[in-house]
């Protein structure tokens, strides 16, 4: 007999199939309880483990892209826009690249955009002079980038590249010229703008020949009275 809390109760009352099934029902929910902890703890390993990863094969030109606030458009170019924005409480100037991924291109016309790029970026990266435009940073592809609007934010192509350089306040140098296309500008200015490009031209590689490198990796013209850099931006 067993002692209940008013007495003795027999042992052919107590519910053994009942109190079977309590057992097992708290032993479930134990397992269940230790399985779900162990499943964290796994997923934060293999989340650790993965950003390591990330970390380990990032190129010394990648930027993180949550340090990225991309803002107004500056222009637009051939393969996509320019905005003015901030990295890392900086202000600069950043290429979305748009290579038509999800439109007319094919992929090996894309795997070529892509190599180019990549081949560019790793050579701007190396470049430190006072006459060429500096370099931040790019991202190959991602889809975390924060464009803010006037009307919010805004979505943009999956796996968009950019470029992110220095903001040159006073323009681009091709902005000025237009600017200045109906008057004839002072001799001056214009030796001024040659030295300048011309110094911004040698110091690049010379063993390094890329179709659009200079353009894409521009020469930077001393601040004076035009104010501008010769980053077309585009």
């Amino acid at each position: 007999m067993k002692e209940g809390n008013e007495g003795f109760v027999r042992a052919d009352q107590i519910d053994l199939k009942s109190l079977d099934e309590q057992l097992q029902r708290h032993l479930s929910r134990a397992w269940t309880m230790e399985k779900k902890k162990k499943d964290q703890q796994e997923d934060q390993q293999q989340q650790h483990h993965h950003h390591q990863m990330q970390i380990s094969t990032r190129q010394d030109w990648e930027i993180d892209p949550s340090k990225l606030i991309i803002k107004t458009v500056l222009a637009r170019g051939t393969f996509g826009t320019v905005h003015r924005g901030v990295y890392d409480g900086q202000d600069i100037a950043v290429k979305l690249l748009d290579w038509g991924e999800e439109s007319h291109r094919t992929e090996a016309e894309i795997a070529s955009l892509r190599a180019a790029f990549t081949q560019e970026v790793a050579v701007w990266h190396k470049l430190d002079h006072p006459n060429v435009t500096k370099f931040i940073g790019a991202t190959m592809g991602t889809s975390e980038l924060n464009i803010q609007t006037d009307t919010g934010h805004v979505d943009m192509p999956r796996n968009v590249c950019c470029v992110v350089v220095e903001y040159l306040p006073g323009g681009a140098l091709k902005s000025f010229l237009i600017k200045n296309r109906r008057r004839k500008l002072a001799f001056k200015v214009v030796i001024q703008l040659a030295l300048d490009l011309a110094r911004g031209s040698k110091s690049q590689t010379p063993s390094v020949e890329l179709s659009s490198f200079q353009e894409d990796c521009p020469q930077r013209c001393e601040d004076r009275e035009y104010a501008s850099g010769q980053d077309t931006y585009s």
